[in-house]
């Protein structure tokens, strides 16, 4: 027997997508999106509202990193979803990841979090939150390749819940 859950996006597995930026200062800015994933070949999508200090510096900078939370890392992570950057700038040296610039755009890349997929703005829609990127580039951190191939059960990601018990 099937029940009616109504209208529920439940797509599993969700990765917990760690965004980070550069804020007018050069400060880095990360934050955490449940809501997101591949947008096509070439592309990720996104959706951001408008009021994170994370929106507020890819619309001025037209750049980003993505990242996904692995385990082992699920406090540092959690913490910069819950924390603002408009209320506390300096949150990623606080959470105690660490960060350097991204080779190919002028964002941050998660020393600790093995992949980082660089993009670009394309486009942005306020109204529906709806953020896309085009990949320029992505790094991964060798220790989790088998055979030259991204191995998941070296990788280790947070999965977010959709249906409300939290990170994985």
């Amino acid at each position: 027997m099937r029940k009616n859950l109504g209208k529920k996006p439940l797509v599993y597995p969700q990765p917990v997508l760690m965004v980070a930026t550069y804020d007018e200062n050069g400060n880095p800015d990360i934050m955490n999106a449940a809501w997101g994933g591949v947008g096509d070949d070439t592309q990720l999508f996104l959706c951001l509202s408008p009021n994170h200090k994370t929106t507020e510096n890819i619309l001025k900078n037209k750049v980003f990193t993505v990242s996904m939370a692995i385990e082992g890392f699920e406090k540092e992570c959690d913490y910069l979803g819950i924390v603002s950057a408009n209320d506390t700038p300096d949150k990623v040296a606080i959470s105690g990841l660490h960060v350097h610039k991204a080779e190919d755009i002028n964002a941050p890349v998660i020393d600790e979090l093995p992949i980082c997929i660089e993009c670009e703005l394309i486009s942005y829609e306020p109204e529906h939150c709806h953020l896309f990127g085009e990949i320029v580039g992505t790094s991964i951190d060798e220790s989790i390749l088998t055979d030259g191939k991204v191995d998941i059960t070296k990788l280790k990601p947070l999965i977010f819940d959709l249906d409300g018990h939290g990170y994985y």
